[in-house]
Order: structure tokens, then sequence, then C-alpha cells
């Protein structure tokens, strides 16, 4: 059985494995390893035999006699991952893009045994300016907070959190804070709900914090539907424990002794990988009773979500843990209030959980320092579409879109137009090129008519017909709709016939006030935000693109002259 670990143990723990880590950094490591080999070991790499690739590099290493010398790790998401799968190799900053099993053989033999850079795998720009003394473009501009451990450690052994911080952040709340000033500090971060809303942390907790209740829930929506988003997955696979001790730290700080992780069944690595740092941290006395010899005691467990959408909405999802149907219920009581099992009930996305440790161990001014004046921090967008290097970024509040499209996304593929990019996933809206000075934060997007939401963003090029763009969304949003409320289920099914209408050329001119029309209802009138916001992306295109819809306006011959 492991041994548990109270504070002191914890912190020599953490010295001893700081000393791995410490060269994967770039810093002066005490380590017995020469060399670390890290490869990607997130969902799209391992589909593309990552796990082979870290088998046959240890298999080589031993063979040639360097086993002792070389750390091969697999860790979770780099983010880079139009390239992967990605071996990146330390010291030395060299990233292998596109490995494949066969290459193993050779990262060993002649870059490991000799030196020899394997130019064919070298990533294109470290190939062209043979410069590794900085970061690539791609990482140039981002600031890694909530994504600084994936790429960088084992997330299925706790020994390497430990050594990069990890389980600081609860040891300083439980010993060195009261409640009061860690949601002093959550204040002061100004942190805000990455899930979509961007309602202020601090004081989400602060209401739960302040009901008088016999029990009380942490509840982490891991629940991600986007198309095209997959952060919260990628930090779960990367990095799970990070969620751990932040849902811990949030039990701590409002009176909570009971938690749930509720993850949609798709992802299978990270439900897995979850319940391993689940098991870990029981094991070290991380969760459970008395919680590193303090007077705090706290459970965590998983629930999987079936794969519905609309549980993505917090009152649907603590049905959907209650054993329920997933709809929507009115607000108020807001869960906070009255949540899972009419408990008061803090619920957090991945993301914003991510961020807690960091500011507990930073501080709240650190955090607030980053970003803009109402949008603090950091953001993780999943870069996708038609965009030359799509992946995970994580950019300060306040960084454009252009430069996440072309400074760390290289731009559009083949030196096509690009049209514009879509932000928010279902609930969001399409911002054209025009747009693309804006800085990033959660009110400049909605008075823009899109949204945050996640962090799903689109590239979209001069290829893609923005009707259509419209319709597969809203046709999504009608498909995961519950039907309990009229708005939604009614009005999303109207729109779409409309069009329909417009993608056939049969549209009629108040077809465009129609769909204006309905929207509105929807807007004001729908339960919940699925059905208040699926129309978003309708209206936006109509609003940057509306000759497109004008374009699908049926037009009667002119009838020939006698």
């Amino acid at each position: 059985m492991t041994e548990k670990l109270d504070r002191k143990k914890l912190e020599e723990h953490r010295i001893n494995k700081a000393k791995e880590i410490a060269l994967r950094k770039g810093t002066e490591s005490s380590t017995s390893h020469k060399y670390h080999i890290l490869v990607c070991g997130g969902t799209a790499c391992e589909s593309n035999k990552s796990d082979e690739i870290v088998r046959l590099l240890k298999e080589y290493a031993e063979k040639n006699g360097i086993g002792n010398e070389v750390l091969v790790v697999k860790t979770g998401c780099f983010g880079f991952c139009s390239q992967g799968p990605v071996v990146k190799i330390m010291p030395g900053r060299v990233f292998y893009t596109h490995v494949e099993p066969a290459h193993a053989k050779d990262i060993i033999e002649k870059h490991i045994m000799k030196g020899e850079l394997l130019l064919r795998i070298l990533y294109k720009e470290q190939r062209e300016h043979r410069d590794f003394s900085k970061e690539i473009n791609f990482y140039q501009k981002q600031r890694r907070i909530v994504l600084k451990n994936c790429g960088m450690i084992d997330p299925e052994n706790i020994d390497e959190y430990i050594g990069n911080d990890g389980y600081k952040a609860l040891s300083k709340a439980l010993f060195e804070m009261t409640p009061d000033e860690v949601l002093k500090e959550m204040q002061i971060s100004g942190l805000r709900g990455r899930g979509g809303a961007g309602f202020p942390t601090w004081k989400k907790w602060s209401f739960t914090k302040g009901v008088e209740s016999e029990q009380k829930y942490i509840v982490c929506n891991a629940d991600e539907g986007d198309p095209g988003a997959y952060m919260d997955r990628s930090i779960l696979e990367g990095d799970p424990h990070s969620v751990i001790e932040a849902m811990t730290i949030a039990g701590y700080t409002v009176g909570a002794s009971k938690g749930y992780l509720y993850i949609r069944a798709e992802y299978g690595l990270a439900v897995d990988r979850v319940k391993i740092a689940l098991e870990q941290a029981y094991n070290y006395g991380l969760l459970g009773q008395n919680i590193l010899g303090s007077n705090f005691s706290f459970d965590l467990d998983i629930r999987l979500g079936a794969g519905a959408f609309v549980c993505g909405e917090e009152t649907a999802l603590l049905a959907s843990i209650e054993g329920n149907r997933g709809t929507p219920r009115p607000r108020p009581p807001f869960p906070a209030i009255k949540g899972l099992f009419e408990y008061p009930t803090v619920i957090n996305n991945v993301e914003t959980f991510a961020n807690v440790t960091a500011i507990i161990n930073n501080g709240g001014n650190w955090f607030a320092s980053i970003g803009t004046e109402n949008s603090k921090g950091t953001k993780v967008f999943a870069l996708t579409g038609n965009v030359n290097v799509s992946g995970l970024v994580e950019v300060p509040m306040g960084t454009t879109i252009r430069e996440i499209v072309f400074d760390i996304g290289g731009g559009i593929p083949n030196d096509k137009f690009v049209k514009g990019v879509q932000t928010g996933g279902p609930s969001g809206g399409i911002l054209p090129e025009s747009l693309f000075g804006t800085h990033i934060d959660f009110d400049n997007l909605v008075e823009l008519g899109s949204m945050m939401g996640s962090g799903g963003m689109i590239v979209i090029d001069e290829d893609s017909n923005m009707v259509d763009f419209a319709k597969f969304y809203l046709g999504f949003c009608v498909d995961e709709s519950c039907g309990k409320c009229v708005p939604c289920r009614v009005g999303g099914m109207q729109m779409l016939k409309i069009l329909e209408k417009f993608t056939k050329k049969r549209a009629k001119e108040d077809d465009i006030q129609k769909l204006k029309d309905i929207a509105l209802t929807m807007r004001k009138a729908s339960l919940c935000a699925l059905g208040s916001t699926a129309a978003n992306p309708v209206m936006s295109t109509l609003k940057h693109f509306e000759e497109e819809y004008r374009a699908g306006i049926f037009t009667p011959p002119v009838p020939k002259k006698n």
C-alpha cells in the first residue's frame, strides 16, 4: 500500500521529483537521465501509433545499452495536432513531427547516440532556420498556464505532477489560508468561467459558500460537445490532477465534501486517465479523509454522460448525474443555491478549474495582470478548419484573431482568402476577415454577435458557403434539442426549413425577415442557452454575408417577348 503523504512528505517528494522535470523545462537538472524523449500521447497521436513509438524508443535504447541515459515519456497533447505524432527531445528543444514507428530506431541510434538531426522529420521551421534557442512560431505568442503540463509530464504518473508544483496549491490553501482568503484571491484574479457565459468564478463559489447546508457538491462539467472543440478533453488527458486538485480546493473553500467529474463517455482516454489519477490521489492521501493530515476531507467520483449536447447546460447535467433525463430546468433557483440532489452545488468546466492552482500558487494579482480589463488570464482555443497549423492554442486574453490565425496558425492553406472564423461552437457566430483585428475577450465577441463559448475556433476559407455553414450548426442544435420548450423545438426546425429553401434557391424575400423574427423569439423565450443561442450562426452570417443569402432567393424567369 502506498504511504499517504502529509504536508512535509509532500514537499520532500516534490523536491526529489522536480529534478526530473527541470531538464524538460530547459533548466539545470541533476537527473540521472541525459536525454528526455517526450512523445505526444493525446487521442489523435495515440490513433497514429504513438504507443508503438514509445515502446520502440525504449526497446532500441535498451538494445543499444543506453536505457539508463534515456527517459522516454508519453505525455498529454502538445497542442501541435496537425503535426502529430510529435516527438520532442530535451535538451535541445528538437521537434520531430509526423513521426512513425519506423523512425524510432534512427531517433535512438542517430540523434541520441551520434548527435545527427533527422532532417526528414525535423519540423520545417527548425529545418529551415536551425535555430533551437527559441520556441517555434506556433508557441511564441502563446502563454501556457492551463496547458503548462500538457506535453511536459506523464499524465498517468502523479509523481511527475507533484514534481512540477502539483498539489502545492492545495497544501497552501489547507494550511496557510482560510476559505475566505482563498475566495478573496479568486476575486482578485478576475477569473471568469471558461465554459461559455464568463460568469465570475469567485461569485459562483461565494453563493454556495454562503448557504448553510448539511451537504454541498463540486461538479466539473467535462461534457464538451461543440463540433471541433477538444480543449477540455485534452486537459483531462494531459493533466488530470490539475482539475482534481482545483476541485478539492473549491470543496475546501465552499464547505463541500463530495464532487463529481461529469465526462462524456466518448472520451475514453480522458476517462481512463482520470480514473488512474483518482486512484493515485487517494493512495497518496490527497483525496479522502483528512487530506495531507488536515481536518478537511473530500471525495471525488466520475459520472459518464451519454453524449447529449444539452447536458453541457448545468441544470441538464445535474439531472443526468441524478439518474434522470438530461433536460434543463427554469432558473432561479440556480445550482449554486439549489443544485445536485437539491443541495448547493458549484459547477465549473474543466478549463476554469485548471486555472485555479496557478492562481493560488502565484496570487490573484499575478493572474489579473494577464489579459484585458474585464477578461483576465488566458484562453485555450481549438484552432481548426482551413488553417495551416491546427491544434490547441493558449493565448492571453486580448490577443487578436489575426494573430491566432496567421502568426500561430500559419495562415490559410494554398494562399486562399480567409472568409472568417467561427467562435463559440453552435452557440457562437461567424466573424468576417474585416474583424480579425478584434482583441479577443468575453465582451468584445458578444458585442460583435458571437461569443467565447468553450473555445472552438474554426477558420473558414473562400470555398465555403456561409448559408451551408450556418445550416450545419443550426441542424446540429435541432438534433440536440431536448424538445422540452417550444421556442427551441419548433423555432429551430422552422429556421432549418427556411435555410433549406435558401440552399436550393427557392427562398422568398420575406424569408430573411422570418429568420430574424424566429431568432428573436428563440433568444427571448427558450428555456436554456441551447435554444436562446442556436440562431447565432444564422444571424451572424446574415449580418456579415447577406449577399450569400440573397443569392438563394428565387428570381422568376423574365417572360420572353413575342
